[in-house]
């Protein structure tokens, strides 16, 4: 579907982060776990093609999703791994042409922690916890003060490989997500118990990523709104998190929500006429002067020109709807109100429609993209062979690493 608006400045305009740094227009691709890399955490042809189809679709900035600071605990075995194995041709062939266009490309540094791909290792995050038929050990104090480290050394790595920014992910239930959530938090010591106590790895790694990138390089941060789970974060507290990053050197935070918690209904698998988490942006603009990106449902021009409007928000971040058409943004910044048609499919299983947009993304980043549409269960089976395949692969490259 295709509507005519005027040529609209709302979104065809550029901005200035704090660290300097210039996105030429207010759409972003957010970070999705595209499942891409080659099972030993470096980029593949595939992969390149996809970032490179968003540049050219134009988008002012890509992340790309995922990216472990820690291959022991990745989200999945294609996920990419920043660490010394890095492959730097492939890294720089990513960036290099994700880039083309005047866009911008930035790693989301990310560690699943007790939601990690479980047949890799066993699961740790901040409290050794049982929630029903979900376990989890958890970390000590010391393993928890590596983690700064960690993401610095990733960043370092980001920036070295032609990233130009990078984006510190603690959202959707993975590791620093759960340091936030009181659910998921249960610690006794100085990372545990208030909103700014649980805060204080995020903040700690923000700090160590700022000394090793330097002032000029952009640090964003996604974060929940709310862990949408009993006894989880709430936006009260989400609020206070916000309140804390206002005091660091972030230059941009992305407000998104929901866990990938077992059990838990995503965000982006409900049905929606508009975009999610309004009213937490709405309260987060007045209690920050950090730029602000606000990510979910947007599938209409029309609703991202009404949230950048009401100036509640700096950016409009883009998710599946650029899984449909990559070419999305050139349409809405020339005033075409493009609607992508959405699948729909009937009671689909839990992670069911993750697994389809997931394998979607494959057939973006290959030549032949139009061939071969599969139907859920085909893309569900596709996806669960792809990840075993990966996995072998994984256990191989890195079981050395403790």
């Amino acid at each position: 579907m295709i509507q005519t608006l005027e040529s609209n400045v709302l979104l065809d305009c550029s901005f200035d982060l704090p660290c300097g740094a210039t996105i030429k227009n207010r759409l972003l691709k957010s970070a999705m776990s595209d499942g891409l890399a080659d099972g030993e955490g470096n980029p593949t042809e595939c992969q390149i093609r996809l970032y490179q189809r968003w540049a050219e679709g134009g988008v002012g900035l890509s992340i790309v999703g995922e990216v472990q600071v820690d291959p022991n605990y990745p989200e999945s075995p294609g996920n990419i791994v920043l660490g010394d194995h890095s492959n730097y041709e492939s890294l720089q062939a990513l960036t290099s042409r994700a880039s083309i266009n005047g866009a911008h490309i930035w790693a989301q540094l990310g560690h699943a922690g007790a939601l990690a791909y479980q047949p890799i290792r066993q699961l740790k995050g901040p409290s050794t916890l049982k929630i029903g038929e979900f376990e989890c050990l958890g970390m000590s104090e010391e393993e928890v003060s590596c983690l700064p480290d960690q993401y610095a050394s990733a960043a370092k790595i980001a920036k070295k490989a032609g990233f130009t920014g990078v984006q510190i992910h603690a959202d959707h239930g993975f590791l620093l997500s759960q340091f936030l959530s009181p659910l998921f938090n249960r610690r006794a010591d100085k990372y545990g118990g208030s909103v700014e106590a649980r805060s204080k790895i995020v903040v700690e790694i923000i700090s160590k990523v700022r000394a090793m990138v330097g002032g000029a390089f952009p640090i964003s941060i996604k974060m929940n709104s709310s862990d949408q789970l009993e006894g989880g974060l709430t936006q009260e507290e989400a609020l206070g998190v916000v309140q804390v990053l206002n005091h660091t050197t972030v230059d941009l935070i992305e407000i998104s929500g929901g866990s990938y918690f077992p059990g838990a209904k995503a965000s982006s698998d409900r049905a929606s006429s508009g975009a999610y988490y309004i009213d937490f942006a709405m309260r987060a603009r007045s209690i920050t002067n950090k730029p602000l990106a606000l990510t979910g449902g947007f599938k209409e021009c029309t609703q991202a020109l009404n949230v950048m409007s009401s100036k509640m928000v700096d950016f409009i971040g883009l998710g599946r709807v650029l899984i449909l058409k990559p070419e999305l943004p050139t349409d809405w910044l020339h005033g075409i109100n493009t609607i992508p048609e959405f699948p729909r499919f009937e009671s689909p299983p839990e992670g069911g429609m993750t697994a389809w947009y997931t394998m979607a993304l494959a057939r973006l980043g290959n030549v032949d993209e139009h061939n071969n549409e599969p139907d859920l269960q085909t893309a569900i089976d596709d996806y669960e062979e792809r990840s075993r395949k990966q996995a072998s692969l994984w256990v191989a490259m890195f079981q050395d690493i403790k």
